[in-house]
């Protein structure tokens, strides 16, 4: 089932619209100094979505103070983006479970669907089960009780989602809870009708 949603345009495009709100949410509160907060995207080219995949989706948003002396940047939390990485957030999630799940000539082709080399699937698991469980966040998943299992990550995270009962569900829980750094549950998305989203903020100055 996860399979799918790798090619499933209009679940991304949720992405897309869930990630335009959690942008509308930041852009309202304007910059803590006061100041109007104006729209500084800026293009992220990511890999790996579904062919026919609208352009903007590649853009990730992000906003800078108008006040003269503050200039401070703020990011979004963001479910299509998995921080600094070059695919897009659900393929880093979902590759590595697959890789365990298809048989090797069906994820082969998966591959060559996603243009993504067998090293770096390689580099996503490691990340999964040797960094994740170090950080913060894992710290943070410890405390809220998620009954996810490190040696198997991110198998074991989407698992967690009890509440989640269809694969698009789970999935979707799983980003928004990267997205928010592990910290909780944000107000409720009516976008598409879907669950809702979590938050992150980042800061920084624009150029």
């Amino acid at each position: 089932m996860y399979q799918e949603l790798l090619s499933d345009t209009s679940f991304f495009e949720l992405l897309g619209r869930i990630d335009e709100e959690l942008a509308g949410e930041v852009r309202s509160a304007g910059c803590p100094c006061g100041g109007v907060l104006h729209s500084a995207r800026y293009p992220r080219k990511p890999r790996g979505g579904p062919p026919g995949l609208a352009a903007q989706w590649g853009l990730r948003a992000s906003f800078c103070c108008a006040e003269d002396g503050c200039r401070r940047r703020s990011t979004p939390p963001s479910v299509r983006f998995l921080g600094r990485k070059v695919f897009f957030g659900l393929v880093v999630l979902l590759v590595p479970i697959l890789r365990e799940g298809l048989t090797p000539e069906r994820f082969r082709r998966l591959q060559e669907q996603l243009q993504v080399s067998r090293r770096t699937v390689l580099r996503w698991q490691r990340w999964w089960r040797e960094l994740i469980p170090a950080s913060r966040l894992w710290q943070r998943a410890l405390a809220q009780l998620l009954p996810a299992d490190a040696g198997r990550l991110p198998g074991s995270l989407l698992e967690a989602f009890t509440q989640a009962t269809a694969g698009w569900e789970r999935a979707l829980a799983a980003l928004r809870w990267l997205a928010d750094g592990g910290s909780g549950e944000a107000r409720s998305t009516r976008a598409a009708g879907r669950p809702q989203t979590m938050r992150l903020g980042s800061r920084g100055r624009c150029p």
